[in-house]
C-alpha cells in the first residue's frame, strides 16, 4: 500500500509540474505556482479552502478542532485588516490554509505511527481537493489556448435526437422568473458546499475509528475533476449559450438560445475566442452532482432528499441556464458511473463483475463521443431511433451499475457472519 501512494504521489506531482510548464508556455501560471501565492496573497475561493480545512477536520478531536478552526479564523482577521489597509483584493480562506499546513508540519513533528499517518492522509485529502481545483482552472486556460475551434454544430445536430433539451430548459426557466433563476444558480454555484456536507457525513467516524473509509465521495470528486478535463481537450465544446446565443457575441453562429432551435445542417468546426472555457462535454456539473447523489444514497432521509434536489436542481441549472446541451448531460452521467464502479471495485477488491461494468462504461461514453461527432447528421434525421439508443444507453448504465453495486453490499455485509471459529474476522463493509 506504502510502495501504491509512494507511485501515485508522485504521477500526480509528475501531473501538476507538467500542468505548470504548460501554463508557463502561454505566459500564465500554473497550479503550483497560483497555489504558493495564496499562501499570502487573497485566494481565489476561500470557501474552497475552508471546505479542504473541514475535511482535514475529521481526523482531529473535537478540541482540536474548535483550536484549529479558531485559528484560521484568527488568522484571515489579522490578513483581513492588512489587506484593507494597504488596498489589496479582499478575500478569506489564507487562515484555512495555514491551518492545513501547520497540522502537516505538526504531523512530522509531534506524531508517530498511525496517528502520524492518519492526519497526513487528512491534510493529504485537503491539498488534494485545492489542487484538484486549481488543476481545473489551469485545464480550462489551456483549452481556451490550444482548441481554436470547437464541436459545437456537431453536438447541437446531434441533441436533435433528444429535442433540444437545452432550449426547452432555458424556456422553463425563463417562465419561473426571479426566483427560479436564482434557485438553480445558487445550486449551481455551490455544488461544493453539497459534496462538503455528504463528504463530512461519510468521514464522521474516522476521528474514532482512527480510519478512512474504504471508499468515499471525495475519491469521485477527485477523479472527475482529474480526468473530465482532459477529455475536453479532444472534445472541445463551449455551450449553446455561448455557440448560439448573446453570450458568444460576434462568434456565435447566431442568437438563437434559448427560443429557436437550432437548424439541422452539416455540422463543422467553428473558430471561437480565446476567454471561453471549451467544458462542456461531459458536463462535471452533472457528473458530480450525479456522485452526490449516489453518496447520498446511504444517509439519513434529509440528506437522501437533499441529494436528490441538488441532482434535479444541478440539471436543470446546466441546461436551463444553456451551459450544456443533453448530450453532454448523458455522458456525463456515464461518466460517472464508470469512475464510480472503478473506484468501488478497487476500494473492495476487483472482480468479474467489477471489471466488466467499467469496460461496458467506458466503451459506452467513447460511442457516445463517437457517435456525437460523426454520426450527428444521422441522429438529427432519425431522431425516433438515435434517441432512444442514447437514452438507452445510459438507463443500461445505471441498471448496470445497480444492479452490480447491490450484489457487492448484499455480499459486503453478510461477509462478517461468515467465519469460522478460531479465524479472523472479516473486515467490516466499507462505509459508503
Amino acid at each position: 500500500m506504502r510502495a501504491l501512494w509512494a507511485v501515485v504521489s508522485v504521477v500526480a506531482l509528475g501531473f501538476l509540474v507538467a500542468l505548470e510548464i504548460a501554463a508557463r508556455g502561454y505566459g500564465v501560471p500554473g497550479p503550483i505556482t497560483v497555489q504558493t501565492r495564496e499562501v499570502i496573497f487573497a485566494p481565489q475561493s476561500g470557501t474552497v479552502l475552508y471546505a479542504a480545512m473541514g475535511l482535514m477536520l475529521v481526523v482531529l478531536t473535537w478540541r482540536q478542532r474548535f483550536i484549529a478552526v479558531g485559528a484560521a479564523i484568527g488568522i484571515d482577521l489579522v490578513f483581513w485588516l492588512v489587506r484593507w489597509m494597504v488596498d489589496a483584493k479582499m478575500m478569506y480562506g489564507t487562515g484555512a490554509l495555514w491551518v492545513t499546513l501547520a497540522c502537516a508540519v505538526i504531523a512530522f513533528t509531534h506524531r508517530t505511527g498511525r496517528e502520524r499517518a492518519l492526519l497526513l492522509k487528512g491534510v493529504g485529502l485537503a491539498l488534494l481537493l485545492v489542487a484538484g481545483r486549481k488543476t481545473g482552472y489551469t485545464w480550462l486556460m489551456l483549452t481556451m489556448k490550444t482548441q481554436p475551434t470547437v464541436l459545437d454544430q456537431y453536438v447541437a445536430t446531434a441533441d436533435q435526437a433528444l429535442g433540444n433539451p437545452s432550449w426547452v430548459a432555458g424556456r422553463i426557466v425563463d417562465a419561473t422568473g426571479v426566483v427560479g433563476f436564482r434557485v438553480l444558480e445558487f445550486v449551481y454555484i455551490q455544488l461544493a458546499v453539497m459534496a462538503v456536507v455528504v463528504a463530512l457525513y461519510q468521514l464522521r467516524n474516522v476521528a474514532a475509528e482512527r480510519r478512512f473509509p474504504r471508499h468515499h465521495l471525495v475519491r469521485t470528486f477527485l477523479v472527475i475533476g482529474l480526468l473530465g478535463p482532459g477529455i475536453y481537450m479532444i472534445f472541445p465544446v463551449v455551450g449553446p449559450i455561448y455557440a448560439y446565443g448573446a453570450d458568444g457575441g460576434q462568434w456565435a453562429l447566431a442568437n438563437l438560445w434559448p427560443h429557436t432551435p437550432p437548424p439541422v445542417g452539416i455540422p463543422q468546426p467553428m473558430l471561437f475566442d480565446e476567454v471561453t472555457p471549451r467544458n462542456c462535454m461531459p458536463s462535471l456539473h452533472t457528473a458530480w452532482a450525479t456522485a452526490i447523489f449516489i453518496h447520498s444514497r446511504t444517509g439519513p432521509r434529509a440528506l437522501r432528499w437533499a441529494g436528490t434536489f441538488w441532482l434535479i436542481a444541478t440539471l436543470g441549472a446546466t441546461l436551463g441556464f444553456g451551459y450544456h446541451y443533453g448530450a453532454d448531460i448523458v455522458a456525463g452521467v456515464v461518466f460517472t458511473l464508470t469512475i464510480e464502479t472503478a473506484l468501488r471495485a478497487q476500494a473492495r477488491g476487483w472482480d468479474r463483475s467489477g471489471i466488466r461494468l467499467t469496460v461496458y462504461g467506458a466503451v459506452v461514453f467513447a460511442a457516445l463521443l463517437v457517435s456525437y461527432r460523426y454520426l450527428s447528421v444521422e441522429m438529427a434525421d432519425l431522431p425516433w431511433v438515435f434517441g432512444p439508443l442514447v437514452m438507452l444507453s445510459m438507463i443500461s448504465m445505471i441498471y448496470g451499475y445497480v444492479r452490480t453495486t447491490r450484489r457487492w453490499d448484499r455480499t459486503d455485509a453478510a461477509a462478517p457472519a461468515v467465519h469460522l471459529p478460531g479465524q479472523r474476522r472479516e473486515q467490516q463493509p466499507e462505509l459508503v
